[in-house]
């Protein structure tokens, strides 16, 4: 199978602009009404989600980890945890988003550069693959956190979403 060059850089193009998407997971609304408990966010920075700025409803605990008893040690390990990934979520999200508005702005130029726009494309999905993988990192984290009780409960626990077709 033959594929153009303007056809991958297609592709490679939407999935760096379908990314942030899936990573912030879904926290911008399409009607563009904000729930009254968000703050604002400012132009190009990532939303902290629809259930706090780690995705949970436990007051920054991960979904993953809810129905378990955790100490207060185990707490205080998963706050400092969850604390010292902050920053560096914070610079990739930024890196992305400035990626994404550049690549954006080179999109309405009237002058295309197609090298230039590969490579902000290829700092966006950059970005946002450092972003994933820091949250996987971070899952691995907190699972050494847990007893081996508590990370059998956690196995054994129902998907939070049924399986996609």
């Amino acid at each position: 199978m033959k594929t153009s060059t303007s056809g991958v850089r297609n592709m490679v193009l939407a999935a760096a602009l379908a990314l942030p998407l899936l990573v912030t997971g879904g926290a911008a609304r399409a009607d563009g009404n904000v729930p009254p408990d968000q703050p604002p966010m400012m132009p190009g920075e990532p939303g902290p989600g629809p259930h706090g700025p780690h995705g949970s409803m436990h007051g920054g605990r991960p979904p993953f980890l809810r129905g378990l008893e955790l100490s207060e040690a185990q707490e205080d390990k998963v706050f400092a945890i969850l604390h010292a990934e902050a920053p560096y979520l914070r610079e990739q999200s930024r890196a992305a988003a400035k990626a994404r508005e550049a690549l954006h702005a080179l999109g309405d130029s009237d002058k295309f550069d197609d090298a230039k726009a590969t490579a902000l494309a290829r700092d966006a999905a950059t970005a946002e693959a450092n972003i994933m993988l820091q949250h996987v990192r971070t899952q691995q984290k907190l699972l050494a956190v847990l007893t081996p009780e508590q990370r059998k409960k956690q196995a054994d626990e129902p998907p939070r979403h049924p399986p996609r077709p």
